[in-house]
């Protein structure tokens, strides 16, 4: 009986995977009300598996272990999977947009690190990128930049992901038009 709880217990571990959050901002809102002013807390969470997936939530309560639980939770139901080239950056440059925010982010060669600032470093740390160059123009709102980041991340395709879509192999869509020289060298 005990080594089928066992069992259980270990699938059960090895089915759930792992995900580590970040809190990335607190809010404080009071209502004024008869007897004085209530208050309440916002809180803003990003999560990921640090192997490709992330997602953000907002979670809003009196208190803030509870906003911050909450906010988990909604982050761990809006997860996006984000292909990875080498497992540690972008496959492509691209840009992010959401309402007043815009991000530009950038591959980067082995070594760079993570160049982001705030809220977007959140996204990035718990995507599980090492190497990025990301720049943030227009709204500093955290909200918005996540949104944004999210929004450019989402365009992320892969060879794999571009050669299927055509219906050809990865061979020939990472080749980069090396035959022309070749030809025109044995003409000559």
């Amino acid at each position: 009986m005990a080594r089928e709880d066992n069992r259980r217990d270990r699938r059960e571990r090895e089915e759930a995977p792992e995900f580590a959050d970040r809190l990335v901002a607190i809010n404080r809102v009071s209502k004024t009300v008869k007897g004085g002013k209530r208050f309440g807390f916002a809180a803003l969470v990003v999560v990921g598996d640090q192997k490709g997936r992330v997602g953000f939530g907002k979670g809003k309560a009196k208190e803030v272990p509870e906003a911050i639980r909450k906010a988990t939770e909604a982050a761990k139901r809006a997860m996006i999977r984000v292909p990875l080239r080498e497992g540690r950056t972008l496959h492509h440059d691209m840009e992010g947009r959401h309402g007043a925010g815009k991000v530009v982010m950038r591959t980067a060669p082995h070594g760079t690190g993570i160049i982001a600032g705030g809220p977007m470093r959140a996204v990035f740390e718990m995507l599980g990128i090492q190497d990025v160059v990301a720049k943030s123009t227009g709204s500093q709102n955290p909200y918005n930049m996540i949104r944004a980041t999210l929004d450019g991340l989402k365009k992320e395709t892969s060879p794999r992901m571009v050669a299927q879509r055509r219906g050809k192999k990865v061979a020939d869509i990472l080749k980069k038009g090396d035959e022309a020289p070749v030809a025109e060298a044995a003409e000559a």
